[in-house]
């Protein structure tokens, strides 16, 4: 979990994906989360964790329905949501704490 902490410890807004394959919906996000990334350039940071792999951080951010997306900004969550969303609006809420 240190690493993780490295993740998110950035002064640009780092939005978090989790996603499992066998959810479609999470697996949906990949594309709008790819262009929220070009997007964004180097005003902010998306990485995707898919929970299969992360159970342990899974759990301690009490990840129950996917997909759910997290924005830190500096080690701090400063927005969090279940379910999708489009590019548009992600990369709207990300602008605020670039």
């Amino acid at each position: 979990m240190s690493k993780f902490g490295e993740l998110i410890d950035l002064n640009v807004p780092v939005l978090l994906g989790f996603y499992a394959e066998w959810n479609d919906q999470s697996t949906a996000m990949h594309a709008v989360l790819g262009d929220v990334a070009s997007s964004l350039g180097d005003k902010g940071k998306v990485i995707k964790i898919d929970v299969d792999k992360n159970k342990e951080l899974s759990q301690a951010l009490r990840i129950k329905g996917l997909p759910t997306l997290m924005i830190y900004k500096k080690g701090e969550m400063v927005w969090r949501q279940s379910g999708e969303q489009d590019a548009d609006t992600l990369v709207g809420i990300l602008k605020e704490y670039v």
